[in-house]
């Protein structure tokens, strides 16, 4: 039956199948698209679970259970057709880049984002709190700049105001966009009339998710490509602010807007084809507040190497930087498409004596995790790697050719594990053969992050 625009089906987890999310067995979600790695969402909230995925059929799904409930409402909200698109807005391809993603407003309503890439917008929002029966789809935010949109994120202000940052334009030329919405209005509106990162029509930014820092700011890293080809990345860049209105560098001197090449505060002026990768860096904060970012690039050897930095404390400004590995192999990446990260890296995480905790992994020379000096960055100790903070039996494909998928959601002292499984990257090219669907289970776990390890899938 159609409710609220969506097509409403409810379906009971069968216990034989399922059982309880604390079982090992999991609980059963439903069927799900194998084809290719791309990420859904988890949100655990207000005594509700939902949960944001691909079908068997590819269609956007979402579900909703009460917590300690076996049950799940699900919704297949509908799409539109785009003219000079195969399909429907509603359905995902081969592309790794088609993640979802979920958030629930100050007054509960649940808005989804996803399946873009250099798409008109796919923007869904439920007219009553965590009903998704009243999830209906909404052709626009503002109805400017969304018919080539990429890499959708929510998160909050710190008033916390629901915002909305995504990208127009694509690889090579892009610009970042960011929205703010008002619960009672029920509209979008632009933060600034202006991009936040804007490549100027010669490249796009690459950059993490704001991070909202020990200080009370919203910290920013990214780096530019100059074209499709990911060998392209270039000059690794930062900047912070308090609203997302007023924007500067790390010694507080204000950046006028929008932030280009030209105008940002350069990290690492590292140039295309020098081993910038934009899947490979990540940032956290030293005991001083100050933000430290790591990330992959070449040394003037040509190898492989992780660089740490931080910004410099003395009076002449910049960031001091340091090269924290050794390694005697070369991550040889170019093209364009997803491809699979043969370098990984954890955020830095400060422990009570100051000093930092960095975990890496590779294909070459395996995991580990390096402690360094709290103030000059050096690696002081080489340790093991960090235990998996997932069991081994869930990060175990049990499907041969599969990659395990994982997603975490935290709540009540509690973890809950989202696990699927896929093929590998293919570059987001279709394969000749799709593989049968496979089970999208919810684990419930206690939980045990007790000391910065690098999350699987989160």
């Amino acid at each position: 039956m159609k409710i609220g625009g969506v097509a409403l089906a409810v379906g009971l987890a069968c216990a034989a199948a399922a059982g309880a999310a604390e079982s090992p067995d999991g609980l059963l979600v439903g069927e799900v698209w194998a084809g290719a790695p791309v990420s859904f969402a988890l949100l655990t909230q207000a005594g509700k679970q939902l949960v944001a995925y691909y079908d068997a059929e590819r269609r956007i799904t979402v579900a909703a259970r009460d917590l300690g409930s076996d049950a799940w409402t699900t919704v297949h909200p509908e799409g539109v057709t785009h003219p000079g698109r195969p399909r429907a807005s509603n359905v995902t391809g081969w592309d790794s880049h088609n993640y979802l993603r979920l958030a629930v407003d100050r007054d509960g309503c649940v808005h989804l984002a996803g399946n873009m890439h250099v798409d008109p917008l796919v923007y869904y929002r439920t007219r009553r709190p965590l009903d998704l029966a009243s999830l209906e789809r909404i052709d626009r935010m503002t109805g400017e700049r969304e018919t080539r949109c990429t890499y959708p994120v929510f998160f909050t202000n710190a008033a916390g105001d629901l915002m909305f940052r995504y990208r127009d334009g694509s690889s090579g030329d892009g610009s970042d966009l960011y929205n703010i919405y008002d619960p009672a209005t029920r509209t979008w509106r632009r933060v600034l009339d202006t991009p936040v990162l804007d490549g100027e029509g010669r490249r796009n930014a690459y950059a993490i998710e704001p991070t909202l820092g020990p200080d009370g700011r919203f910290h920013l890293v990214w780096m530019w490509r100059d074209t499709p080809d990911c060998a392209t990345n270039n000059n690794l860049s930062y900047a912070r602010s308090r609203d997302f209105v007023h924007w500067e560098n790390s010694r507080g001197e204000p950046l006028p807007l929008p932030i280009t090449l030209g105008r940002g505060e350069i990290i690492d002026p590292a140039k295309p084809h020098e081993g910038m990768i934009n899947m490979t860096f990540s940032l956290g904060f030293d005991a001083q507040q100050r933000p430290v970012v790591v990330w992959h690039r070449y040394d003037a050897q040509g190898r492989s190497q992780i660089y740490a930095g931080r910004p410099a404390s003395n009076a002449a400004g910049g960031w001091m930087t340091r090269q924290l590995s050794a390694w005697d192999f070369r991550w040889q990446f170019s093209g364009g498409g997803s491809i699979p990260a043969e370098v990984r890296l954890g955020a830095p995480h400060v422990t009570p004596d100051g000093t930092l905790l960095l975990d890496y992994s590779t294909d070459k020379v395996g995991a580990g995790r390096w402690r360094l000096n709290g103030d000059t960055l050096e690696p002081v100790a080489q340790l093991p790697a960090a235990p998996p903070a997932l069991p081994a039996e869930l990060l175990r494909p049990r499907r041969p050719g599969m990659e395990v998928q994982t997603v975490v959601s935290r709540a009540g002292g509690r973890r809950y594990v989202l696990r699927w499984e896929t093929l590998p990257r293919n570059r987001d090219l279709p394969r000749a053969e799709a593989p049968p669907p496979g089970e999208l289970r919810l684990y419930e776990l206690p939980d045990a992050d007790t000391d910065g390890a690098m999350r699987v899938g989160s």
